[in-house]
């Protein structure tokens, strides 16, 4: 007969936290959500580190590009879907990547030729209300001005005029000089009151360009997650089918970490996945693996070479694995049981390995839950499908606004590789539905809501670290009775008028 484990295989929505000590330091102000993002030797720094405990699922209607760039700026990161071509995913990374770096390199030009028609159609096509006017209309051409939304009237002006009749000219145009430091640039940018500064070499040739606008995100982003570079870090999901022809692409388009996108990870497929990209690269690109659900699957890819590994089957909020294959396992039952292996092997070998809980959240006090439990960071998809900056549409359906959203083992995702074994290329069954998510508005609004009740159940609980709140939280099972009296009862609710 089948191995039976006699345990209950149980959700974060059967347990509560019970209050610690609330010291006087233990004052949201005071509370640092950073935690790992990769393993680490005991004693040395992780090589990547999140501001905020939080990642975005490998999911189409979730980690698109708009998002990726939104929850960097607001310490967390985003793994960019996988399921599409190599060079359409590529190009988001690289979207991400160009969006702050200080020093950037101009994608939208023209030379003093073209009409104000090319104008206004690169605006739409990039966004960019910035154009670099050059000789040639290439981003390191000599550099003859600038046009801004500030030069001309779209409603009145005649789209045949040419660039160079209302382009700022360059000898109007305040500079910068190659080799000169970002807070000089900045400086700069202040004395003349100027949005942008181009960087010119000595031979006039565009080099960058300096934003005002990235020094004041940077200013209202304290928890901007970024490189030595000043890019927003990005992460990028691939498959266990392409990952050789996908892999160097993503890391040419700037991709600081990959992750595995699997239903189940324990599995050879992984495990041939991860040796590959050791042998090739080393510690030089950073990878997790997953998902599992027991010490067995986490052993067996920390053993392949994983850097960080993901934990949780069936538990989204759009996830039929169960339903339809009755393979899973209880969100805080798996978790706990992978912390405590993750525990033991940092014993033995001095290595931390951390571990990201995909699935399960209902509630946002179960995020406090899965970070008492183990969890060094949480994988999200319904909460991010709702923001304004996930990538689908917004709808009205009766009174009420939503976003679509679908799970990447529906038949919509196409992503058979996701569900990958060894057969043919095609999805045999679904293991994800399409459904709807109420609209919740803009990121930033919710998410500093959501960092508000993680930080106060936090200061209850007597930690300010994350690390603190794993050793010293103290958790308890609840009875359906008690699940009961945590909501409202006995009272007569009032309208909402």
């Amino acid at each position: 007969m089948a191995i039976y484990l006699n345990d209950v295989s149980r959700t974060f929505g059967e347990y509560l936290l019970i209050p610690g000590l609330t010291s006087k330091l233990c004052v949201p102000s005071n509370i640092s959500l950073r935690t790992p993002l990769v393993k680490y030797q005991i004693g040395s720094k992780p090589a990547l580190r999140l501001n905020i405990p939080f990642v975005s699922a490998i999911m189409q209607s979730v980690s698109g590009p708009e998002l990726a760039i939104e929850l960097a700026r607001n310490g967390g990161l985003s793994f960019i879907f996988g399921s599409q071509p190599i060079a359409d995913q590529a190009e988001m990374v690289r979207k991400v990547k160009k969006f702050k770096a200080g020093f950037v390199v101009s994608d939208s030009n023209l030379t003093p030729e073209h009409r104000l028609a090319d104008v206004l159609y690169l605006i739409n096509k990039t966004g960019h209300s910035t154009i670099g006017i050059t000789h040639d209309g290439t981003p390191n051409g000599t550099l003859l001005g600038l046009v801004t939304s500030r030069d001309f009237r779209a409603e009145k002006d005649d789209y045949n005029m040419k660039v160079k009749y209302f382009m700022t000219p360059f000898e109007k145009l305040h500079i910068g000089k190659v080799g000169v430091s970002l807070t000089e640039a900045n400086q700069i940018i202040w004395e003349h009151k100027l949005n942008t500064l181009p960087i010119i070499d000595d031979e006039q040739k565009l080099a960058y360009f300096v934003f005002r606008k990235d020094y004041d995100n940077h200013r209202d982003n304290p928890y901007e997650l970024s490189g030595e570079d000043k890019t927003l870090l990005v992460g990028a999901g691939i498959n266990t089918r392409d990952f050789t022809e996908r892999i160097p692409a993503l890391i040419e388009a700037g991709a600081d970490v990959f992750c595995i996108d699997s239903s189940d990870g324990y599995s050879e497929w992984q495990r041939d996945t991860l040796f590959w990209i050791k042998e090739r690269y080393g510690d030089r690109v950073l990878v997790g693996a997953g998902n599992v659900v027991d010490r067995e699957g986490f052993e067996y890819l920390i053993k392949a070479g994983a850097d960080f590994v993901k934990v949780g089957i069936g538990g989204g909020s759009i996830c039929i694995t169960r339903e339809q294959k009755g393979i899973g396992r209880g969100q805080a039952t798996a978790l706990m049981d992978v912390a405590q292996a993750r525990n033991e092997h940092l014993e033995k070998t001095g290595v931390y390995v951390p571990i990201c809980s995909d699935g399960g959240l209902v509630h946002d006090y179960h995020m406090v839950l899965a970070l008492a439990m183990g969890a060094d960071f949480l994988m999200m998809g319904r909460y991010f499908a709702r923001f304004d900056e996930s990538p689908t549409k917004k709808l009205r359906i009766g009174n009420n606004y939503v976003k679509e959203y679908w799970g990447e083992g529906s038949n919509r995702a196409q992503n058979w590789q996701r569900y990958d074994m060894g057969g043919t290329e095609s999805l045999k069954f679904e293991e994800g539905v399409d459904s709807y998510v109420p609209y919740a508005g803009k990121m930033k609004d919710n998410l500093n809501i959501t960092l508000g009740k993680v930080k106060a159940t936090m200061c209850s609980c007597g930690a300010i670290t994350i690390e603190e709140l794993q050793k010293n939280a103290k958790i308890t099972l609840v009875s359906s009775t008690s699940i009961v009296e945590g909501g409202t009862h006995d009272v007569i609710l009032k309208e909402q008028t």
